[in-house]
């Protein structure tokens, strides 16, 4: 960038450091429009008239506003000039790629108004904006850049894919108005010192229905319960983090009932026992596990042992509690509501102060005609009379 020749009329604005100076450099590089070229730091350029010979004193880099007239001077356009005008190659470009340009802002872009892919990874973009225009964008990238805040998406209603890894986003937002992205990578982030990626709950309830791939590697995340409402999600990439809790990602898995593809490699939670059949048999339809083939024999044979084991525990529990009755049931006795002590275990209950009645066998030795009569329940009435 920094060899590229300067129109002599061209003003810059300067912000003097260190200077560098290569002198005599004949530059041959095509001539940058002044309006496209922003000077962060220390370029000056003195050109000879009659040789074009620069002195430049470089200790900088030349930073780039993505306007029309940049996209007009791209190889594309200038193949296609002799037939068309700008306006009418503006107007019908749907692809453009201006990946690794050193762009740092983007202009007033609204006449690629069928824009639907968009290359903007490797540069030095701070800040997404003015792309209100781009309603039938399906694809943007935008990886690589300096941005710390996901903003300005709202009229992008067909956006399906985006990605936005190795920036400086801290909060997953501003995601509500994407009722048609299927897509999320925000892989490494460039966090401050213990710090973690963090997830808005709207926007993620917002795309419950939608997102199907979420990529959120090497973000320092430990747990994943604000993903659950990705009902539809089919792939997840979360290596390089400090996920654990297997139990918790029994929990969320097990609700993602269409998860195809899993990555956690290189996470804590990978060294636990039992950690792959655990969540095979949680993810029902599971075929990649940690970049390995889930066989189908394989699954079968744990989702049968799981079974087994858990009906194992349930009748072992029935056991349990049906033993624990009966012990509590042999320690305190029956709870009859006629529950009386054992001096009295054969009496019948007196109501309101009457004597009780106690049947006694006993032998009586004669009647009064001189018979004996043996083992006869005779009444006999206690209490006061």
């Amino acid at each position: 960038m920094i060899g590229k020749l300067l129109s002599p009329s061209s003003s810059l604005e300067f912000n003097h450091r260190k200077l560098l100076i290569l002198r005599g450099s004949p530059c041959h590089l095509p001539i940058v429009c002044c309006s496209e070229i922003k000077c962060k730091t220390d370029l000056l350029s003195c050109v000879d008239k009659r040789n074009l010979s620069c002195d430049i004193f470089a200790h900088s880099v030349i930073m780039v506003r993505l306007t029309v007239h940049l996209i007009a001077k791209s190889n594309n356009f200038s193949k296609a000039c002799r037939s068309e005008s700008l306006q009418q190659y503006l107007k019908k470009l749907t692809h453009l790629n201006f990946s690794n340009r050193s762009i740092e802002d983007i202009d007033d872009l609204s006449m690629c108004r069928n824009l639907t892919v968009l290359y903007l990874y490797d540069n030095q973009i701070s800040q997404i904006c003015n792309l209100g225009f781009a309603s039938n964008l399906t694809h943007l990238y935008m990886q690589n850049n300096n941005i710390s805040c996901i903003e300005n998406l709202s009229s992008l209603h067909k956006l399906s894919k985006l990605f936005l890894g190795g920036n400086s986003i801290t909060v997953v937002e501003g995601l509500d108005e994407l009722k048609s992205l299927k897509e999320l990578h925000v892989e490494g982030q460039k966090l401050p010192r213990g710090e973690k990626l963090v997830f808005d709950p709207r926007s993620i309830s917002s795309l419950s229905e939608t997102l199907c791939i979420v990529n959120i590697s090497k973000n320092n995340i430990d747990e994943i319960w604000d993903l659950a409402p990705l009902r539809k999600l089919t792939h997840l990439y979360a290596t390089d983090n400090q996920l654990q809790d297997i139990l918790e990602l029994e929990t969320v898995f097990s609700q993602w009932s269409q998860l195809r593809l899993l990555d956690l490699n290189r996470n804590p939670v990978c060294h636990k026992p039992k950690y792959r059949d655990r969540l095979i048999t949680a993810c029902k339809i599971l075929e990649d596990l940690d970049g390995k083939q889930i066989n189908e024999l394989s699954r079968q044979f744990l989702v049968n042992w799981k079974a087994s084991k858990d009906a194992k525990k349930k009748l072992d529990d029935g056991e349990e509690q049906i033993t624990n009755q009966l012990t509590t049931d042999f320690c305190t006795g029956p709870q009859h509501p006629f529950a009386h002590d054992r001096s009295s275990s054969l009496s019948k209950p007196s109501e309101y102060g009457k004597p009780g009645v106690t049947f006694r066998t006993a032998q009586v030795q004669g009647d009064s005609r001189g018979k004996r009569s043996g083992g006869i329940n005779i009444p006999v009435r206690t209490g006061r009379l």
